[in-house]
């Protein structure tokens, strides 16, 4: 029998064992898909405190809990392990890694490149890898498959390449990982082939695609697609403020129209790690191609200055209440990127605490998902720790900055007592509140 073929044999049987790179807000979900379909799972994460948490039933992410995973443990389904030796053990690996920004807005490729060099060291017949992480079109066959190959195993006969990109959504309780379509292209027919039959054990819809560019190109799509029309709608919000009209009332009329329309929200800035990221993988692949993919480029400037112009917001209405912005108190409503999970990930509030620190304001934040601020690759609040929201504590600042509508505020408490309240997701609407305390950022 030939590779493939035993390792279809495997996947028919379900005796295969998926090895997942990345224990984080891609990689768990993909591990409990799995594990919840009666499938082996060896975890790797290069950070050990993870793997011990994980044995521990202890969790590191809010909407994954740790006793789920330490129930996998102790039923021997899943075993995380910071050994990379043990690579060579799965039958398939997913890379689920981190794909940043460097300070150039230029693709750090090094966590895949790690991740990819520590898998050919152990390489073996019979192994499919899978590439998860948001990437530009090119990344499986231009980066990944010459390490593989420099191992001397061949392509189709040795091994299998694939790319299936995440779509993670952290926090959506209307719709699971396992419910979710997973796009699958492979570096070869038979490659795709045999990714969309490991994941069709764990996810209800598997969507194969003709190659590995194809899939990478099509996650990209989907958060440039994100990323303008936000970006339009952010523009449209500064300049309906100047016209002294309420975004958030022209997108709800907007939105009656039962075709031709989405309705996108504008907000203080993007976060998380796909919409802020990814474009910038594409519009920087473009220019090898000597294209300039102008679209992008002014997404990304419009997005990037919205936490300034929410600064200048805070900093003109207490102007008008004759309070400078040096010296003010400032309490940040929320340290997540979007409401109702701890996932700190490119948060625009991070960006906003700075901003205002920068400019004199004295600066606490409220988040009932983050108690204590995490550390972060590009920022450091690790001093920080969310302060109580109560009436005597709203008391004390000068303005209340609503940077993430968290579900479990209480924002007629928060308008009720505080002198001034600068909302840039529309959270207090329908509230009772005192008109002129409220601004729209």
């Amino acid at each position: 029998m030939t590779e493939a073929q035993v390792l279809r044999q495997k996947i028919t049987d379900r005796k295969v064992v998926v090895g997942v790179v990345g224990l984080g807000y891609v990689g768990l979900p993909l591990v409990r898909e799995f594990c919840n379909s009666g499938i082996r799972v060896i975890g790797f994460d290069i950070d050990t405190r993870k793997v011990r948490m994980l044995k521990a039933g202890q969790t590191y992410i809010e909407h994954l809990p740790g006793v789920f995973f330490k129930d996998l443990i102790q039923r021997r389904l899943f075993r995380p392990t910071a050994d990379m030796n043990e690579l060579s053990k799965p039958d398939a690996i997913l890379i689920a890694v981190p794909t940043p920004l460097d300070k150039m807005h230029e693709p750090d490729m090094s966590y895949i490149e790690s991740t990819t060099r520590d898998i050919a060291q152990r390489l073996r017949p019979g192994q499919l890898i899978v590439l998860e992480s948001t990437t530009y079109p090119g990344t499986t066959r231009e980066v990944v498959q010459p390490m593989l190959d420099q191992t001397g195993l061949k392509l189709d006969r040795d091994y299998f390449l694939a790319f299936s990109p995440e779509r993670e959504d952290p926090g959506r309780t209307d719709i699971t990982t396992r419910q979710i379509p997973k796009v699958v292209g492979g570096a070869t027919p038979t490659s795709g082939k045999l990714a969309a039959a490991v994941y069709a054990l764990a996810l209800e819809t598997v969507v194969p695609v003709p190659t590995c560019e194809v899939a990478e190109a099509a996650k990209i799509v989907e958060n440039v697609y994100r990323c303008v029309n936000i970006a339009l709608v952010n523009e449209l919000k500064m300049l309906f403020d100047r016209m002294g009209i309420d975004v958030w009332d022209v997108i709800e009329a907007a939105k009656t129209k039962p075709f031709g329309y989405q309705p996108f929200y504008p907000g203080p800035g993007l976060g998380g790690h796909c919409i802020p990221i990814d474009p910038f993988y594409l519009s920087w692949k473009a220019r090898e191609y000597k294209m300039r993919t102008r679209f992008i480029e002014l997404a990304g400037e419009i997005n990037t200055r919205m936490p300034d112009y929410v600064v200048s917001r805070v900093m003109e209405t207490l102007n008008e209440r004759g309070k400078a912005l040096r010296g003010a108190r400032v309490l940040v409503l929320g340290l997540a990127y979007k409401k109702d999970v701890d996932d700190v990930r490119e948060s625009p509030s991070v960006t906003l605490i700075e901003l205002l620190q920068e400019r004199g304001a004295l600066v606490d934040y409220h988040d009932p998902h983050i108690p204590v601020a995490k550390p972060m690759r590009e920022h450091n609040l690790t001093h920080m720790k969310s302060v109580p929201l109560t009436k005597t504590q709203l008391k004390r600042y000068d303005c209340v900055l609503i940077a993430t509508d968290h579900s479990t505020v209480d924002y007629d408490l928060v308008c009720r007592h505080a002198a001034l309240v600068v909302d840039t997701r529309n959270a207090t609407a329908r509230k009772k509140r005192p008109a002129k305390r409220v601004v729209k950022a």
